[in-house]
């Protein structure tokens, strides 16, 4: 089996960075990263992550697969792109008004906003060093700008920032997954075992008769089961600002 070839990681940050060297002679360019990026977003909403490839996203422009690696090295690049190219409007924090708590709700806010917009993101963002470019870091730095004035040490306001987004990942994971036919199915058949083996789960059988998990809908309140679960963590983080870290 072959070794497949490592990446340049150089030439991936000067692709995301707008870094890369052009050619001062020869005919202009009939494509660019951002139009490749834009096309491989657009069949990613349609289709999912795993549906975009080289080929597909050289179809749209009426090329071959090789014909874009003029422009982009491979996939692993494009998915790059394509993140840059949907967090391109970092959030203005300001109109949450002043104060920390404000303003990292709004962060979530907008975060959750733009990973439903296109779920795809929660794979192509996925716990691992992919190269990240200007807007993707400046998502990071409009968090920590906003956690700056809690007086945490740099390393606790990067800890609440992991804490925040990926609490919005596994709230918009559970969106993206809910089914509601699925749900009360299994809301029924949950309730029929714990009706015949209710003496070997005590607490769980009294937690569905007081409505514990009650049926929801796709989106009952987005903004209010984002918040609800926020409000904890942040009271958490209040509490260890009060207790002078």
């Amino acid at each position: 089996m072959a070794k497949e070839k490592a990446r340049d990681l150089r030439a991936g940050v000067a692709l995301l960075w707008g870094e890369q060297d052009r050619p001062t002679r020869g005919p202009k360019p009939s494509l660019t990263p951002g139009r490749i990026a834009e096309a491989a977003v657009a069949l990613a909403d349609a289709e999912g992550l795993d549906a975009v490839s080289m080929s597909k996203v050289g179809a749209e422009f009426g090329v071959s697969a090789m014909a874009l690696y003029r422009y982009v090295p491979g996939k692993a690049e494009l998915v790059e792109l394509m993140v840059e190219s949907v967090l391109a409007e970092a959030p203005d924090l300001s109109t949450a008004g002043p104060g920390w708590r404000r303003q990292t709700v709004e962060w979530a806010r907008c975060s959750e906003r733009v990973h439903r917009a296109h779920p795809w993101l929660l794979a192509a963002t996925a716990m691992r060093r992919q190269l990240m470019g200007p807007h993707q870091l400046g998502w990071l730095e409009a968090a920590l700008t906003a956690l700056a004035p809690t007086g945490l040490t740099a390393a606790q306001q990067h800890r609440v920032f992991v804490l925040v987004a990926g609490f919005v990942r596994t709230h918009v994971q559970q969106l993206v997954d809910f089914d509601e036919e699925h749900s009360r199915e299994w809301g029924l058949l949950t309730a029929e075992l714990l009706a015949r083996h209710a003496e070997r789960f005590p607490a769980l059988t009294a937690a569905l008769e007081a409505g514990a998990f009650a049926p929801e809908t796709a989106d009952p309140d987005a903004a209010d089961s984002l918040r609800f679960g926020l409000d904890r963590i942040l009271d958490g983080v209040q509490l260890l600002i009060d207790r002078g870290h």
